[in-house]
């Protein structure tokens, strides 16, 4: 029986959407299956040694906010000044009292886990990236590389 595998293409970088990439990997990799993460566009801001990320509510229609404030709050106020440190600190805030690992906890999970981290070569250069920014231990290659471990994978999720 071979071994079971999970790609997974990770194009967000904000704190709200680095989770799951990081969740369903280390998940994955505990289950078993050889995982590969591919980080492309937004995404690679996960693979940064700093992860500042914070939660923009714009453009997350379906994101509850406290208060019923998704009820109420037009939309246009979410784009003021100071709205999104303060989502980010109330995000941060529920998520440390539910119990939930961090991002840094969650990211060394899936090293530790030997899930594999490849920041997209062509994205790195089109954004003028440094890679000196990024974490130890990954490796960079364009999406042909992508689709080698995505076509034998039994998973493949876009995030």
């Amino acid at each position: 029986m071979s071994e079971k595998k999970l790609a997974i293409i990770a194009t967000k970088g904000t704190l709200d959407w680095a989770y799951p990439p990081f969740i369903l990997a280390s998940t994955a990799a505990a289950l078993g299956y050889k995982t590969q993460i591919f980080f492309t566009f937004y995404g690679l801001q996960l693979l940064k040694k700093n992860l500042d990320l914070k939660v923009s509510s714009l453009g997350n229609p379906g994101m509850p906010m406290p208060m019923k404030m998704d009820k109420w709050f037009p939309t246009m106020f979410q784009a003021l000044p100071g709205m999104e440190s303060m989502m980010t600190v109330m995000m941060k805030r529920k998520m440390k009292q539910k119990g939930v690992a961090s991002l840094d906890t969650l990211r060394e999970l899936c090293v530790e886990a030997e899930v594999e981290f490849i920041a997209c070569q062509m994205t790195v250069d089109l954004f003028d990236m440094n890679t000196k920014d990024f974490m130890d231990g990954i490796d960079y290659a364009g999406a042909a590389s992508f689709f080698e471990f995505a076509g034998d994978s039994d998973i493949t999720l876009f995030i």
